[in-house]
């Protein structure tokens, strides 16, 4: 396989972004979704301001990057404004199985934005690593995935995929090469003056003098690896591999949740999940290995 090095860090960032689900898990109950999202993303731009300030050319960059950065910033800030509000009138269960839907979404933009091709074989492998993600979402019970029903928060989360779909895509479509470090920097501005606004708008409070010590830990985590450094990954690998390639990686993510369950909260793996894992795993290693790239840039 090609670009085996960028292929690690793919698998990287969903590592790193899945253990993000057990920090978020620890801090929900004390801070809304809402403040939580703006406090990583204002954290991470903390945190990398000092790097832009230590070049002159990265300041003078920052100017002209701006503008998309507050473009992808403003699909990143959707995706989560879609998915706090439409947990109000639906499920986690829900979310997380229309969440599957990303990869074959971004490969469906990819064929109209890069001209990349798709075959009924690539179609068959997404369902098939959509079937085993769903697999280990609803833990093998059939009974449960009969038992879900489509309301009105499904439908704002399936927008919400889409923006996701369109901040991958958009990385790859306003990359003129620029430092990574410098859109980065402007994306996380970006998303962060989008959820302040989203914060006002749904006059949501701050609360964050309620994370204590231990908590802030699961915060730095959020902000630093999950956020910063992801971001920072995703932007490389995507321009390197295409945005089809990376989103592709998102169904071993229910993979990773549940190998990190198990090591660090000492949750057993269901058995009956097993096939689900085997299935994600299995379609993301073919769909890398026989998705060629195809876009004309």
């Amino acid at each position: 396989m090609q670009n085996f090095k960028y292929h690690f860090l793919s698998m990287l960032v969903t590592a790193l972004v899945a253990a993000s689900f057990i920090s978020t898990a620890k801090l929900s109950g004390v801070i809304n979704a809402f403040s939580l999202t703006l406090l990583r993303l204002s954290i991470a731009v903390i945190v990398l301001l000092p790097v832009i300030l230590m070049k002159k050319y990265r300041i003078t960059l920052t100017k002209k990057v701006l503008a998309k950065g507050f473009v992808m910033g403003l699909f990143f800030a959707v995706f989560f404004i879609c998915m706090f509000k439409a947990l109000e009138t639906t499920t986690p269960l829900n979310t997380a199985t229309l969440y599957t839907l990303v990869p074959f979404l971004t490969a469906i933009f990819s064929v109209f934005v890069f001209k990349e091709s798709m075959s009924f074989k690539l179609l068959l492998i997404y369902l098939i690593g959509a079937l085993g993600t769903c697999w280990v979402v609803v833990r093998g019970s059939l009974e449960v995935l009969i038992g879900m029903s489509i309301n009105q928060g499904d439908y704002l989360f399936f927008l919400g995929c889409i923006s996701m779909v369109c901040f991958s895509i958009s990385m790859k479509f306003f990359n003129r090469y620029e430092s990574s470090v410098v859109v980065v920097f402007c994306t996380l501005l970006g998303g962060a003056v989008w959820m302040l606004f989203a914060l006002i708008i749904f006059e949501q409070p701050l609360g964050w003098f309620a994370i204590d010590i231990n908590l802030s830990l699961h915060m730095l985590y959020l902000a630093v690896f999950a956020t910063l450094i992801s971001t920072f990954l995703i932007h490389k690998v995507t321009i390197k591999l295409g945005p089809t390639k990376v989103m592709a990686y998102i169904y071993l993510s229910p993979v990773f949740v549940a190998v990190f369950m198990w090591l660090f909260e000492e949750k057993s793996i269901p058995i009956n999940v097993y096939p689900g894992m085997a299935l994600s795993i299995i379609a993301t290693l073919i769909l890398q290995t026989t998705n060629k790239e195809t876009s004309k840039t």
